[in-house]
């Protein structure tokens, strides 16, 4: 894995993210890339998860192409993917009981990434854009296909608690959670 191009574009905050924190998540069913038979809904799960949400990966065989590093905010996505991977622990730790990856990609791609990094988290798929849409989430268009832009939810009881929008870099996302799941971790231990 390469670490980012230094002259990616910084993604500028468009607002279309403000409405998130305080929104109950929608019910969309989406499939599991780590159980085929699998799905999950989000807005079902009772515990603190971080839900990290990224246009796409780069398939086997693919190469980044050039106008991809063009768009702001798109590059990074397999090294978010693994930052999370190698920081799931110390989630764990500060009480995060799940993390997961949403993106457009199918859940065929999303396993083969899975597997080929070993992601210890599950990875689900939003092929038809039903969750995105009901969350009201940002996308673009690129090559006849609409992907989500980059946005990571920290969600409890079904409903988002702190957004992060835009993320760049991406595999700087996990830290700047980290940092406040520990602020957040003192926050409730102090009022229980």
């Amino acid at each position: 894995m390469s670490d980012l191009p230094l002259d990616l574009p910084r993604p500028e905050d468009d607002g279309s993210c403000d409405h998130l924190t305080g929104f109950n998540l929608p019910s969309v069913p989406l499939p599991s890339a780590k159980n085929d038979s699998k799905e999950v809904d989000l807005s079902q799960v009772d515990s603190l998860i971080i839900v990290f949400i990224y246009p796409r990966t780069a398939e086997p065989g693919e190469e980044v192409p050039p106008e991809w590093n063009s768009i702001p905010g798109a590059r990074g996505c397999t090294p978010q993917a693994c930052s999370y991977r190698d920081n799931f622990e110390a989630l764990k730790g500060l009480g995060v009981v799940q993390v997961f990856g949403v993106s457009a990609q199918s859940s065929e791609a999303q396993k083969e990434l899975r597997e080929r990094v070993h992601l210890p988290y599950d990875l689900l798929s939003d092929a038809d854009l039903k969750f995105a849409t009901a969350a009201r989430l940002p996308t673009f268009d690129w090559k006849q296909r609409k992907l989500i832009k980059r946005v990571t939810l920290a969600v409890e009881g079904g409903k988002i608690i702190r957004h992060w929008y835009p993320v760049f870099p991406p595999d700087q996302n996990v830290i700047e959670v980290l940092k406040w799941l520990k602020e957040y971790e003192g926050k409730r231990s102090s009022s229980g």
